[in-house]
């Protein structure tokens, strides 16, 4: 084992999934890790809580009535958390010099700013937030490259992915022998599912993942394998790979989180209990090995393992993705804003589940001359894809 300090994270999204199993990873070892800073955007109740147990030195909300609603909770407590709001405090927070490690979990296009700014400020950047490669993929491993920043991924198939390849890995695929990428899918809720039923999905339904434990909007972006369509860009963009060499594979039992292939015919894959504390303890000690939490991997119980070629009939924002990833430019940041968009509106009982992925391909069809080569520029383009995806919506209502 490697001689270490204590780092200082930040965890951006700490009352979320991943934010929660992070700071269960950083009780664990206190002797390694230490939350010196938390975020979340609402849950103003819960961040007291968090910051009662880890004691952070920042505490961040997304507004400033929640910012208010935690100074009173932590009032005569002996809590001293500095509390910030916004966007900017978000950014500051990433790239503060108290801060050596930045766990990027802010879900959807508000997770990008913050992101970014951890990256050109050199951190050592756990990514779970995919759709900051999604959005910004060249300017932000331009960042990652120009800042010295160090790049982990969290997504459990993509961090799958970074321990089945060599060590001296350097985006460089084909001097590594690297034939293929296998990112592995669960399926869903709807794997099986006839497709004339899907035109009765519910919210609660799609949400009812059946191996993971994830909030409402990736719940049903796994439903339309819509996440799998990101991932695809987020793994062309960490690993250098083009899309022809980037498959996904059904694999029901979310066991394999995925798979390279290798010039010389072999296929490394990595194996596990579906629990996000894995991927999030390999990264925060890489590369040293720690306690997660996570029970053994039994062989014996599983039994089998299965595999399918995805269904591009019940998944049409698999294709969708490719097509994005294939036309490059704005078109990955347009796909993410439309399906943010469609997906809200299928959770408020606005949109039917089918008609997600038609929203999306119309918005990336009227999207036409936008820019991805600033921050500015994505969030301009971020804010003009969700324009014309509001538009579609309202235009359907209309029918």
């Amino acid at each position: 084992m490697t001689e270490t300090r204590i780092q200082r994270v930040a965890v951006l999204g700490a009352t979320g999934s991943i934010g929660i199993s992070t700071l269960d990873v950083i009780a664990r070892h206190p002797d390694r890790f230490e939350a010196v800073a938390l975020t979340a955007h609402v849950q103003a109740e819960r961040m007291a809580e968090l910051c009662a147990k880890f004691r952070p030195r920042f505490a961040v909300m997304g507004d400033a009535m929640r910012a208010a609603q935690l100074r009173e909770m932590l009032a005569g407590s002996d809590v001293r958390a500095e509390v910030l709001f916004g966007s900017d405090a978000l950014a500051d927070v990433a790239a503060h010099e108290d801060v050596d490690t930045v766990m990027a979990a802010i879900v959807g296009a508000a997770g990008l700013p913050s992101a970014l700014a951890a990256a050109r400020a050199g951190k050592r950047v756990l990514l779970a937030n995919k759709e900051a490669l999604v959005l910004s993929g060249r300017l932000f491993m331009d960042a990652v490259s120009e800042s010295g920043a160090e790049l982990l991924p969290i997504d459990s198939e993509h961090n799958a992915v970074f321990q089945a390849m060599p060590a001296s890995y350097v985006r460089n695929p084909d001097k590594c022998g690297i034939r293929r990428i296998l990112l592995t899918a669960s399926g869903g809720p709807f794997r099986e599912r006839s497709l004339e039923s899907l035109r009765d999905v519910t919210p609660e339904e799609a949400c009812a993942h059946p191996n993971w434990v994830m909030g409402r909007k990736i719940s049903v972006d796994s439903a339309t394998m819509m996440n799998k369509g990101l991932e695809v860009i987020e793994a062309h963009w960490l690993f250098g790979v083009p899309p022809e060499r980037i498959d996904v594979v059904v694999h029901p039992q979310s066991v394999i989180h995925s798979m390279v292939e290798y010039a010389d015919g072999s296929v490394l894959a990595q194996l596990g209990n579906p629990d996000m504390r894995t991927p999030i303890a390999h990264a925060m000690a890489y590369p040293d090995r720690i306690e997660a939490g996570v029970r053994s991997l039994d062989l014996f119980e599983i039994a089998r393992l299965t595999f399918e070629r995805p269904d591009v009939r019940r998944f049409p924002c698999l294709d969708l993705a490719y097509q994005a990833l294939r036309a490059g430019g704005a078109a990955p940041a347009v796909l993410n804003a439309a399906n943010e968009i469609a997906v809200a509106a299928f959770l408020e009982r606005q949109l039917p589940f089918q008609a997600i992925a038609d929203v999306i391909a119309a918005t990336m069809e009227r999207a036409q001359g936008l820019s991805v080569d600033s921050l500015e520029s994505i969030l301009e383009t971020d804010a003009r894809a969700r324009q014309l995806a509001r538009a579609e919506l309202a235009a359907r209502q209309v029918r």
